[in-house]
């Protein structure tokens, strides 16, 4: 190995077996696993598998739980006489804060420091508790607020592709706490979304169970038509793929068109590996990536150490290696047409030449926002108009073209005397301060401001639902008028209730199209045929005399794209602003618990509920299909309204915060529980948001009725269609059922993630056989008995439903049996350290 020490596992790979799956084989090599079913594979295999993570990667909100469960545990372990120091990572770990800023202040040039500054106020306890577990977990590192995007941070500078440690060189097997970690896939490194107790789990040794997945071959041909984006090709991509059936399989891409697609765009196509539902979407190293990995300021030692590991282990692409898969899908990128998607789901595309009649189908009768040349400084606002616009995220602003094309198209509006309408809210959020850099050294920012996208701060924001609130006057007409309105995000999550919870309709669009919405300020626009404005002279101006050219969009990269960039942004960074470094952590091995109302001691190792059957069970609510973790548990703001903050107000709290900060906090969160104000629950007598029957009968919050049913002594369930857990891989959406009570969910099919959060809450997945379940109301008690070989019964108004018990593997029915993942680790740990 040219010197080096170290040495890989060699020759273990038959030639025929996907790449992904000869990561996996390494892994289980290196760590004495069952391997004979990876080394075995032929297509249709089945068994399961153990992996092992190289490392563990968080976000602030799903990190600072995984650290007050962490500091639960230390606690636990005193209580048992034994070393709190026993409750330590033994894999690196790397969390970013890049969750917790919110979009207040918009198109001013002093909207990033001003948000900031309200995000160090609202936050501080939860940054010195961060501050507390970096000095306190050996193997822990946090980067500050302000340095970017998790998933970007990771694509641009942490990801090491090959890792060298303790005598081995093996391949970067990441696993995150954010369902987006995928996008490293683009990279060559595999990775993909685990629960955060799983995460807890494996930073403390245990291995990751599943089953063995399938492998799904996506082969890439043609090349994109002038005028579209890689936007539009992972819009396409993701209805495809969801349509074809890639729910918890890994995904692989190759094919004549991989050559040339650069790795931002394959990032930005992993990105959205959990929108079309994947494990993972992974792209295999060749020149592309090398070339990155030097551009973004790798060392040529370290970029020759990846290009020599990857030949040596069969992961470099060959474009003449005939891999086997399970499975086949053919996308041809010259087939690809500018898209939208939305108003509710990623895998909703439509193309831009039908987006008009799309939007037209939602909206109700009433008034509708005027055309923009009529508009023009108006505040005409009525159904279908765009309230908010947000280039954000890091699916597409780690796409420099995407980005260039959205401040050209910028430029050329300002030139040509256009504005955005002053209804809409306009917000630049990168995940990268790399983009800011390239954007001013092209000139571009100013007339990015000049349409009122202002830097807002680095950060997920509008994506993940901190998008502020809408104009005063816009957000009371909404509500007045019960108006339907429209954000339009680059992002890639649209859910119902998500973005904003005025917002009832949420489309996902390439950056440059978000500017030409906010430019039109409606969504029933024909983008194609109509105009956007007039000019000085009254001449009618249309998306296509604004749109960059190809070679417009080079030039911009070409000069002002430089690796120099990368270095510069990425110098020490976890060192953190002055705020950050001034902020004092609280000091030793144990947390000392407060009065906070952001972090409380949790409860999971109290006594956990007897597994075994249910009697008499009543549905806390009965739900549809395609139910997201945003439905179950809401990462926005916390409604002045809502329970949870009628219970924080009643402690004496006016900054109310999210909830995604709150998550440190298990009294506010499981108020939160299915708190979502879009929640179509069909127990709710047509109410629409957080309600359900009581043990009464009269309709009550569905925390209100959970705990009446726990004083009477029923056990809850919940029932549901397929897709349950559609979404983020959010703790939450487990962790809040759990703790109102919820001993099982009854549903047609899970999402991947989900379904291993609730076993890792001790909480029981049961899935109907296909075709059954949708005449179980939930309105009748439930009784539930646990068979033999996997199945379970349920009864209710005298019929009886065979459910499949989804408890995937015999780890997962180890945790199951104890309470969950957490009460088995600390089991562990505690023999352990018993010497025993």
């Amino acid at each position: 190995m040219n010197g080096h020490r170290i040495q890989p596992l060699r020759g273990i790979a038959p030639d025929h077996l996907p790449r992904t799956l000869r990561i996996m084989l390494e892994n289980a090599l290196r760590h004495g696993t069952a391997s004979d079913v990876l080394r075995d594979w032929m297509p249709g295999a089945a068994g399961e598998l153990e992996v092992h993570p190289s490392r563990v990667f968080l976000h602030d909100t799903n990190g600072v739980p995984v650290l007050v469960d962490l500091a639960a545990m230390r606690e636990a372990m005193v209580a048992q006489g034994k070393n709190p120091a026993l409750v330590d990572p033994v894999i690196p770990a790397e969390l970013v804060v890049d969750h917790s800023v919110i979009a207040d202040v918009f198109g001013r040039p002093d909207a990033m420091q001003v948000n900031v500054a309200l995000e160090y106020e609202r936050n501080a306890e939860r940054f010195r508790f961060l501050r507390w577990g970096q000095q306190t977990f050996r193997q822990l590192k946090v980067v500050p607020p302000g340095a970017g995007i998790m998933h970007q941070i990771n694509l641009e500078h942490l990801a090491r592709v090959v890792e060298e440690r303790d005598g081995w060189l093996f391949p970067d097997l990441c696993l995150g706490t954010d369902s987006h970690t995928t996008m490293v896939n683009g990279l060559g490194v595999l990775g993909w979304g685990i629960g955060g107790i799983e995460a807890e789990a494996a930073m403390l040794g245990q291995s990751v169970s599943m089953v063995l997945p399938k492998v799904v071959g996506v082969r890439l041909s043609g090349s994109l038509p002038v005028g579209t984006t890689a936007t539009d090709l992972v819009l396409t991509i993701t209805e495809t793929l969801r349509a074809h059936g890639v729910v918890g399989k890994l995904v692989e891409f190759g094919g004549p068109a991989l050559a040339e697609l650069p790795v931002p765009d394959r990032a930005t196509i992993a990105n959205m590996s959990p929108e079309f539902g994947s494990t993972a979407a992974y792209f295999p190293i060749d020149q592309r990536t090398l070339d990155y990995l030097l551009f973004t300021g790798r060392t040529a030692e370290k970029v020759g150490l990846v290009e020599e590991y990857a030949r040596e282990q069969g992961l470099w692409h060959e474009p003449s290696a005939e891999l086997l898969y399970d499975e086949y899908v053919d996308v041809d990128l010259s087939r690809v047409v500018p898209s939208i998607a939305g108003p509710r789901r990623p895998q909703q595309r439509t193309s831009l030449a039908e987006a008009k009649r799309s939007v037209e189908e939602e909206l109700p009768p009433g008034p509708r926002t005027p055309s923009a040349p009529a508009a023009a400084g108006g505040w005409a606002v009525g159904h279908g108009a765009v309230v908010v616009a947000a280039i954000t995220s890091c699916t597409n602003t780690s796409n420099p073209a995407v980005m260039v094309a959205a401040g050209l198209l910028a430029r050329n509006a300002v030139e040509r005397g256009l504005t955005s309408k002053p209804w809409v809210k306009t917000t630049l959020s990168p995940g990268s301060r790399v983009v800011m850099d390239y954007l001013g050294d092209a000139g571009l920012t100013p007339h990015l401001e000049k349409l009122g996208f202002h830097l807002a701060g680095f950060g997920c924001m509008t994506c993940i639902g901190a998008s502020g609130a809408l104009i005063d006057e816009v957000g009371q007409a909404v509500r007045e008028q019960d108006l339907t309105v429209a954000a339009v995000l680059s992002g890639n999550r649209n859910f119902e209730g998500r973005i904003q919870p005025d917002v009832r309709l949420n489309y996902l669009a390439s950056p440059p199209l978000v500017i030409a919405y906010a430019l039109a300020g409606r969504m029933d626009i024909d983008l194609l045929t109509e105009p956007l404005g007039v000019d000085d002279r009254g001449q009618p101006i249309y998306l296509a005399d604004l749109w960059p050219s190809p070679a417009d969009i080079d030039e911009v990269i070409g000069q002002t794209l430089k690796p120099e960039l990368f270095n510069t942004v990425y110098d020490d960074l976890f060192a953190g602003d002055e705020r950050w470094r001034r902020l004092a952590a609280p000091a030793g091995e144990t947390f000392a618990w407060g009065d906070s109302t952001y972090l409380q001691r949790p409860p999971y190792f109290d006594q956990p509920p007897a597994p075994g059957p249910l009697t008499g069970a009543r549905a806390l609510v009965r739900l549809g299909d395609s139910v997201t973790t945003d439905h179950i548990s809401p990462a926005g703001a916390i409604p002045p309204d809502s329970v949870a903050g009628r219970y924080l107000q009643g402690l004496g709290v006016t900054q109310l915060n999210t909830y995604a900060s709150r998550r440190g906090n298990h009294l506010v969160m499981m108020r939160g529980a299915f708190g979502n104000v879009r929640l179509r629950n069909q127990l709710a007598q047509g109410a629409e948001g957080p309600v359900t029957p009581g043990p009464d009968g009269v309709l009550t919050s569905i925390f209100a009725a959970a705990e009446a049913y726990r004083a009477a002594g029923v056990p809850i369930v919940v029932v549901a269609g397929k897709e349950y857990g559609t979404g983020s891989s959010r703790d939450w959406a487990a962790k809040g059922p759990a703790l109102l009570g919820v001993r099982a969910v009854l549903a047609q099919s899970f999402e991947r993630i989900h379904r291993s959060n609730l076993v890792g809450l001790g909480i029981l997945p049961l899935e109907f056989l296909p075709g059954e379940g949708d005449d179980l109301t939930g309105a009748e008690p439930i009784d539930i008995s646990l068979g033999a070989e996997g199945f379970a019964t349920a009864t209710s108004a005298g019929k009886s439903y065979r459910l499949k018990i989804r408890l995937d593997t015999p780890r997962e029915a180890d945790y199951y049996r104890h309470g969950g993942v957490l009460p088995y680790v600390l089991q562990r740990l505690t023999v352990a350290g018993s010497g025993k």
